[in-house]
């Protein structure tokens, strides 16, 4: 009678593990005697009781690792804390022998389960939890190397976007190197500043820099306005020089061509040019000169005879 029990136990236990289930995110491997068999894609499947295992990895599902901090209370409002640990993997030595505090997040995923189960050993089973690990590891090496080729106001500014993408492509590589089977999608640094002692001088320092910047604009406005207005105050002078001549040129030419044809006409008639020339000379000087009396120079006794009142008509 107990031997029948146990063997109907024995049979059940058999059935229930031969039959499992893998989810829509995971993937099964299979292991006959810790020996890896296939892989078997998310569903109902069967394997051999007591001799085949499995494990089910995610492949379908975002990771991250947190450096130089931890989340404890994930949501709208999230906690996070920090300890000498922490403290001591994001503090870094950057190109030009500054110190920055580098915090960053790496977001990654499994693309190849059997080389992520049997290639490396303690790979990230423990980063997740923050422990010390393979890709740990991996990931603050890549980092530190990186922002070793940076200056500090690369790091803190403007070349953190290159920091990121420069990492992710390191990490990548160091990642198939190893045979890690793992997809690195991004780095994000989430926090970069001084150590704390130095952050007054390090402050101080950028408000001089961004001060330099806006007088540079500053600057940069006044030559963009001054110069364009010198140059079209130069353009003017120049047109108007230039205008200038063209006037004097043409009314030389003019004065040239009006006495080359009043020679001409000389040589033909000179008597009767010559008193031309004295009369219209006469009409254009004598309106010029003002009152005028024209008298015989033999005549006396005229001074009765000139009108003083300038309002009156001249004598002549």
């Amino acid at each position: 009678m107990i031997g029948r029990i146990a063997f109907i136990l024995f049979v059940l236990v058999g059935l229930f593990s031969t039959y499992y289930q893998v989810n829509a995110d995971e993937v099964g491997v299979v292991q006959r005697f810790g020996r890896y068999v296939r892989t078997t894609d998310p569903g109902p499947h069967v394997k051999i009781p007591f001799v085949e295992t499995v494990k089910r990895v995610t492949v379908q599902r975002q990771l991250k690792t947190e450096f130089g901090f931890r989340t404890t209370t994930a949501g709208v409002q999230s906690q996070f804390e920090q300890s000498d640990v922490t403290k001591a993997e994001s503090l870094m030595l950057t190109g030009d022998l500054n110190v920055a505090v580098v915090e960053w997040i790496v977001q990654y995923k499994v693309k190849d389960p059997y080389k992520y189960l049997f290639k490396v050993r303690n790979l990230d089973s423990a980063a997740r939890r923050g422990d010390p690990s393979t890709f740990r590891d991996m990931n603050e090496a890549v980092m530190r190397q990186v922002v070793g080729d940076h200056s500090v106001n690369e790091v803190l500014t403007v070349g953190r976007e290159e920091i990121q993408v420069d990492g992710k492509e390191l990490l990548q590589r160091l990642c198939d190197r190893y045979e890690t089977g793992l997809e690195v999608l991004q780095i994000v640094l989430q926090d970069v500043n001084p150590p704390d002692p130095v952050k007054p001088a390090f402050n101080e320092v950028n408000q001089a820099i961004q001060e330099k910047e806006r007088l540079i604009n500053e600057a940069w406005a006044d030559y963009n306005q001054t110069v364009p207005n010198a140059r079209g105050e130069a353009e003017r002078v120049v047109r108007a020089a230039e205008g200038y001549a063209l006037e004097r040129v043409n009314n030389a030419r003019g004065d040239v061509a009006r006495f080359v044809n009043i020679y001409d006409e000389y040589r033909k008639a000179p008597d009767v040019t010559r008193k031309r020339l004295y009369l219209e000379t006469l009409n254009e000087v004598l309106p010029k000169t003002g009152r005028k009396l024209i008298i015989d120079s033999s005549m006396k006794g005229i001074l009765p005879l000139i009108n003083l009142d300038p309002a009156k008509q001249e004598v002549k």
